[in-house]
């Protein structure tokens, strides 16, 4: 053989190694996304937010694996997917999500997921959702609606959705026990309906005067709605945390507080307090900033790391700041 004939063999036998080695490693990719989703041979479930994520891990128990794709203390509004996470979506049984325009960089996926044959189930839409007015480009005159999807401030609604996600479990989830689904979701609503219980006595504390909420951006309606809150504004006056105020929508979230007599703000723990705080400094250093878990469980240990740990720390901060105890 000539040394050119060995080149050319050593060249073909390189390039062929090297296709291998390529289609070895697409084959660990696609099990790799498979197992992230499917551990254990498991029915796969994907759900976009912590808080979600904890409601559904209750009802769901061992039947099945569910993936949740936001960190603990992350954003809802701003968080974004990895490329193997939005596969995750395409290759789950089932993708529960809020919905109501929350996960802004994360819905474009889900909608994907649903064209691909994924089922998927919006949580927020399914709960009697409410809206809020928010100042279009036009100012107070272009005010416009928009739907609300913090509906978790509200533990009836959760108890609702809670029904409506082990529904789609069963329904779409092959492999796992309805009995058990139905008994995990059942014990889940009697902790909830407890923890509305609880929650109503807490707020029974706070006087007539004093229950007015002002907040970092539109995220307690819902709150205000079942117990008995009014809502006099939001530092951004919007629904999303990637709004910004202007200086007008300040001078006149300042004079409503003036006018309403409130001079506590409950900012959200996910989000930096300089705008909060802007509140402060602009009505004299008389303004309390409360921080509150509203829109994202912590991580474990860190005093909100499930969904009725975060109300109970919600509520009594709330209570707290609003009587001055």
């Amino acid at each position: 053989m000539s040394r050119t004939e060995a080149k050319q063999r050593a060249r073909v036998g390189i390039a062929r190694l090297r296709s291998l080695i390529a289609g070895l490693l697409a084959l660990v990719a696609a099990a790799t996304v498979t197992a992230c989703t499917h551990g254990d041979d498991q029915p796969g479930i994907v759900v976009t937010t912590n808080i979600l994520g904890d409601v559904t891990r209750e009802i769901v128990g061992d039947e099945a694996d569910v993936t949740v794709l936001m960190k603990p203390d992350a954003d809802p509004h701003s968080f974004g997917l990895s490329a193997v996470q939005a596969a995750e979506l395409e290759q789950a049984d089932l993708v529960v999500y809020n919905g109501l325009g929350l996960e802004e960089n994360v819905l474009r996926h889900v909608e994907a997921a649903r064209e691909s044959g994924v089922a998927t189930f919006a949580a927020g839409e399914a709960a009697d959702p409410l809206t809020f007015r928010t100042a279009g480009d036009g100012g107070p005159e272009g005010e416009e609606e928009q739907p609300d999807p913090h509906f978790w401030t509200d533990p009836d609604r959760v108890r609702k959705v809670t029904g409506l996600i082990a529904d789609r479990v069963i329904d779409h989830v092959d492999g796992v026990d309805a009995d058990s689904i139905r008994a995990n979701a059942d014990r889940y609503a009697k902790q909830l309906s407890d923890l509305t219980t609880w929650m109503e006595k807490s707020f029974g504390r706070v006087p007539a005067d004093r229950r007015a909420l002002v907040t970092n951006h539109h995220v307690f309606g819902y709150l205000a709605d079942r117990f008995g809150f009014r809502v006099i504004g939001a530092v951004i006056p919007s629904g999303t945390t990637l709004a910004s105020p202007s200086s007008s929508d300040l001078r006149s979230l300042t004079e409503a507080m003036q006018r309403a007599g409130v001079r506590c703000v409950f900012a959200d723990s996910s989000q930096p307090r300089r705008l909060a705080e802007v509140l402060r400094t602009e009505m004299g250093g008389g303004v309390r900033v409360v921080e509150l878990y509203s829109e994202s469980l912590t991580a474990k240990g860190e005093g909100a790391d499930t969904y009725l740990r975060m109300m109970r720390a919600n509520t009594t901060a709330m209570v707290t700041g609003l009587t001055g105890d």
